[in-house]
């Protein structure tokens, strides 16, 4: 089974995907319309190539080999009624319910801490 059909299954959890670095293809299981994980994927990626941008460029600044943004590993977004995950290139939608963040990103970072990514 792969890691976003598991986090689909989770309670409190919208919506999981993966998408690919290229940008090209997605998967996801989930209260999500086609439309709707095609445009989550793009703004999923575009959002972590940005963080590892914006990390790069701290670690720069701070010109040091233990710079504490080296290598970030994913990144959380909270909004009004449910927060996204993305971590790799999967993401998550989670409700924003006591404890569900907590517990999806635990089971995220278990499973997707040492994912080599490709950007």
């Amino acid at each position: 089974m792969r890691i976003y059909t598991d986090l689909a299954l989770m309670d409190g959890v919208v919506a999981a995907g993966e998408y690919s670095w290229r940008g090209d293809r997605y998967s996801y299981k989930g209260r999500l319309s086609d439309e709707m994980a095609r445009m989550a994927s793009i703004m999923c990626r575009a959002t972590t190539l940005s963080t590892h941008m914006q990390s790069d460029i701290l670690c720069t600044n701070i010109n040091s080999k233990d710079c504490p943004f080296n290598e970030s590993h994913g990144w959380i977004v909270r909004g009004p009624q449910f927060s996204v995950c993305v971590m790799a290139n999967v993401f998550c939608f989670v409700e924003n319910q006591p404890d569900a963040l907590n517990r999806v990103f635990a089971f995220m970072r278990e499973r997707l801490m040492d994912a080599e990514e490709l950007v």
